[in-house]
C-alpha cells in the first residue's frame, strides 16, 4: 500500500482545463477544495445497500496492490435503499485547484424545448396537503416531497456544455457529472448538478457535514434579499424544519466521532438562486479506518430530502410522488485509498439522456406548511438547471 505522503494528490492541472477536457462517460466534481476529472474504468463497485463503502475499500487496496496510482472510487447513489449505484475505480485520476469563471462558457440558448410538469402543479399542492394531514394525525413530523420536470429539446442536450454553465454560475458549488446509464437507457444518461450542500467530507481526521433546510428564493433586490434572510432567522417554521435536520445529522456523526461542534444557531448561505438556513458541524473521526464513502453511507437519507420519522417519510414519498426519483436527492462523490473524500447531496440536479433533461426539486413539508409556498420554493429550486439550460422562466 502506498504510504499516506505519497498517496494523497497534488494538484497539477489548471480547473478550466479539466472542465474543457470533459467529454460525457467521464465524471467530474469540484468544489471550493478543488477539481477532478476521472475517465476509464479500472473496476466497478458493486455492493447493496449498506454495504457500498466496504466494498470500495475492497476495492481501492486491490488497486493500488495492482500498481493503480492514486485510487479513488467516484459516482452516484441513488435515492431509496434500493436504488442504482455507479460506483468505480477510474483508469485516469487529474486533479486541479478549485474552479472559477474563466473556463469555457457552453452554449445552449436558441435550443427549443417543450416542458412537462410531472405532476402537474395542482396535484403536487393536493401532495402537501395530504402529507400535512398525515403530519396533523401524528404519522410524520416531516416528509419532503419532490416534482419533476421533463424536458426534450431539439436536438441532443450538450452535456460539457450544460456543465461549463453550471460551473461558472457557481464555482464555489460542488458541481459534478457523472455516467449513470443502466440496461435499457436509449442513450447514456448523465447526472448532472450544482448542490450546495455537503452531506459529508473527511481530510484526514477532520469530518465536516454542512446541513441545508428552510429557504426562500434569492432576488434581484439587495434591500429585499436582506428581508429574506432576515425573515429566514426569525421563522419558527423553518427553524423547527433545519433543526430535524441538524439533529439527525449531530446524532449519526456523534458515533463516529471523538470530538463534535455543532453551532447553537444558524446561519445563512445563498447561492444563486436561493437562500438556506444551514448548520455547518464538524468533528475528529475517533476510527481513522471510517471512510467519507462510510459516513455518508450512515447519513443519507438525512431529513433534509426525507423526512422524520426515516422509513414513514420514505414511505410517504413512495406514495404521494408519481415520479421515481432515480438519483435525485441520493449522494455523489468520492473516496480515496485513506477514507477521505467529499460526498454531496443530489439535488439541483437533472438526468440527460439524448434530447431528455429530468429535473426534480423538493420542499420540506411540517406543520404550518403551506402548499402553494412549497410550490413556489419548488420552482424557484429548478432555477439553477433552469438557467443554466437558458430556460429560467419556465418553472
Amino acid at each position: 500500500m502506498s504510504s499516506p505522503a505519497l498517496a494523497r494528490p497534488r494538484p497539477v492541472h489548471r480547473a478550466a482545463d479539466l472542465l474543457a477536457a470533459y467529454l460525457p462517460g467521464s465524471f467530474y466534481f469540484s468544489s471550493g477544495r478543488g477539481s477532478l476529472l476521472a475517465d476509464g474504468v479500472y473496476t466497478a463497485v458493486q455492493a447493496g445497500h449498506g454495504q457500498r463503502a466496504r466494498a470500495a475499500a475492497e476495492a481501492l487496496v486491490a488497486a493500488d496492490v495492482a500498481g493503480v496510482e492514486e485510487p479513488v472510487v467516484v459516482g452516484a447513489i441513488g435515492f431509496r435503499p434500493d436504488s442504482e449505484a455507479s460506483l468505480v475505480v477510474p483508469a485516469v485520476v487529474r486533479r486541479a485547484g478549485g474552479p472559477g469563471r474563466e473556463g469555457p462558457a457552453g452554449a445552449l440558448d436558441g435550443t427549443s424545448w417543450s416542458i412537462t410538469p410531472k405532476p402537474e402543479p395542482e396535484t403536487y399542492a393536493a401532495s402537501v396537503r395530504r402529507a400535512l394531514e398525515l403530519i396533523g394525525d401524528g404519522e410524520l413530523s416531516k416528509v419532503v416531497l419532490a416534482r419533476c420536470l421533463e424536458l426534450t429539446a431539439g436536438t441532443p442536450v450538450s452535456v460539457p456544455a450544460l456543465l461549463a454553465r453550471l460551473v461558472r454560475a457557481d464555482p464555489a458549488a460542488h458541481v459534478f457529472a457523472a455516467d449513470v446509464s443502466a440496461p435499457g437507457d436509449p442513450a447514456p444518461r448523465t447526472l448532472v448538478g450544482a448542490s450546495p450542500e455537503l452531506l459529508v467530507s473527511r481530510h484526514g481526521s477532520t469530518v465536516v457535514a454542512h446541513p441545508l433546510a428552510g429557504s426562500l428564493p434569492r432576488v434581484a433586490d439587495e434591500a429585499e434579499n436582506r428581508r429574506r434572510i432576515e425573515t429566514l432567522l426569525a421563522s419558527a417554521k423553518d427553524r423547527a424544519e433545519h433543526a430535524h435536520v441538524a439533529a439527525q445529522v449531530a446524532d449519526v456523526l456523534t458515533g463516529f466521532c471523538a470530538e463534535l461542534d455543532v453551532p447553537e444557531e444558524p446561519s445563512v448561505i445563498g447561492t444563486p438562486t436561493m437562500w438556506h438556513l444551514s448548520t455547518r458541524i464538524s468533528g475528529r473521526i475517533a476510527d481513522p479506518a471510517v471512510s467519507s464513502l462510510a459516513l455518508a453511507e450512515a447519513l443519507h437519507p438525512t431529513p433534509a430530502v426525507c423526512g422524520v420519522p426515516v422509513e414513514r417519510a420514505r414511505d410517504t414519498i413512495a406514495e404521494l410522488e408519481p415520479e421515481d426519483r432515480g438519483y435525485y436527492s441520493g449522494l455523489i462523490g468520492w473516496t480515496d485509498l485513506h477514507g477521505d473524500g467529499e460526498w454531496v447531496v443530489t439535488i439541483r440536479s437533472a438526468e440527460v439522456c439524448d434530447r431528455t433533461v429530468r429535473l426534480f426539486a423538493g420542499a420540506g413539508v411540517v406543520a404550518g406548511s403551506d402548499p402553494a409556498a412549497e410550490l413556489a420554493e419548488t420552482s424557484a429550486k429548478f432555477r439553477t438547471l433552469l438557467r443554466a439550460l437558458g430556460l429560467e422562466g419556465a418553472a
